[in-house]
């Protein structure tokens, strides 16, 4: 990726010097996720860190060592919390069978999913009113879960204690070249749950939390933007925009077509692109704020071979 970003560059710029003689900026933090190979080898995954390209010796090397919002917050909860990231360095204590306990000042620890999900959503099944507050009090929580197993099921445990009736919306599904719908019928097509794209089966209530998976409306409405279902329409769902800048505002979603690529067999799915969000992958949640979250550790958290 590298080198082919210093190629663009190379060609914008009509120079052959390196990165096409500009200064570039790289920030990131090589303790957390390893890059994606879709389908590669732990090999594969090491191969592509920007550490091994031919790059890396021409890179200028800048560590920050104070955390400004720590210090300037006054917080030793927020001191806590920034203590507890030393764990990538393995320096933080843990007990004989490798479990690392979290401190109690910014934790509290549940003694199953049912109870995790009465701590974050209490109360949702008595929800009479859709309004401003409960916009604000939805925006504000979420469960975070390191597969998307776990995340469909807490989604639809909690949606069935939302109030009101579920809305049902299926898929179009084809696959692109006319030869392939003999080998992938439309019921292999139906049953193919791929990361970053919309369920076959999509289950709504009014009031249901929800999140982009493609950009519709930049910026108003991009991939990740939360909403919160207001009307529920055959070939439209009216929702409120509960994060951005333009939170607050009422859109409409239509139903668009979304081709899979990440398979040999790439297919056209046409749904609404969105998925229930009162729980999200740990992964997904990147860039998202809240006030109040839970973590769902059933499943081992790693990813790629690092802790997330």
């Amino acid at each position: 990726m590298p080198l082919k970003f210093w190629t663009t560059l190379r060609d914008l710029w009509d120079c052959n010097e390196l990165m096409g003689g500009i200064c570039i900026i790289l920030a990131g933090d090589f303790h957390q996720t390893l890059p994606v190979i879709p389908r590669g080898s732990p090999a594969d995954q090491i191969n592509a860190c920007l550490k091994l390209s031919k790059l890396w010796s021409t890179v200028h090397t800048l560590k920050l060592t104070k955390n400004m919002r720590v210090l300037t917050s006054g917080n030793t909860t927020h001191q806590s919390f920034c203590d507890t990231l030393h764990i990538r360095n393995g320096t933080i204590p843990h007990n004989n069978d490798g479990v690392i306990l979290l401190h109690h000042i910014f934790s509290n620890k549940v003694s199953n999913p049912n109870n995790l999900k009465d701590k974050i959503y209490h109360d949702i099944s008595h929800i009479t009113n859709f309004n401003e507050h409960y916009f604000h009090w939805l925006c504000e929580r979420a469960i975070l879960a390191p597969t998307n197993d776990s995340v469909n099921q807490i989604n639809l445990d909690i949606l069935k204690q939302l109030p009101g009736d579920i809305v049902t919306y299926t898929s179009y599904n084809k696959t692109l070249q006319d030869e392939d719908a003999v080998r992938f019928p439309t019921e292999f097509l139906d049953s193919q749950e791929l990361p970053g794209m919309p369920q076959h089966i999509l289950e709504l209530k009014v009031g249901a939390p929800v999140i982009l998976l493609r950009n519709l409306n930049a910026p108003k409405l991009c991939n990740g933007t939360r909403l919160c279902v207001k009307t529920l329409m055959k070939s439209l769902i009216e929702a409120v925009v509960l994060t951005g800048s333009d939170k607050g505002t009422e859109v409409l979603l239509p139903r668009i077509p979304i081709i899979a690529h990440d398979v040999p067999f790439p297919f056209r799915r046409t749904q609404f692109p969105v998925r229930l969000v009162f729980a999200m992958t740990i992964n997904k949640s990147q860039g998202q704020s809240f006030k109040t979250a839970g973590i769902n550790l059933e499943t081992p958290c790693f990813s790629h071979g690092q802790l997330y």
